[in-house]
């Protein structure tokens, strides 16, 4: 084999897969997951506030 076909190949592998992704991307079936995952941002914290923080470099009674 030539390195132009093995270059020829790699290139029709790598664009093909690049179409598999944006069509992947793209579905319908992965919207619900992508505007979950967008959301995810302006999410409420489920963890508690701490109940006191002190400065750094002060002392704790």
């Amino acid at each position: 084999m030539d390195f132009g076909v093995i270059h020829s190949i790699y290139t029709v592998v790598v664009f093909v897969s690049f179409l598999g992704i944006i069509v992947w991307a793209y579905s319908k079936k992965q919207k619900a997951r992508f505007d979950e995952a967008a959301n995810l941002v302006f999410a409420d914290e489920q963890t508690p506030p701490q109940e006191s923080q002190t400065p750094a470099g002060s002392k704790q009674a």
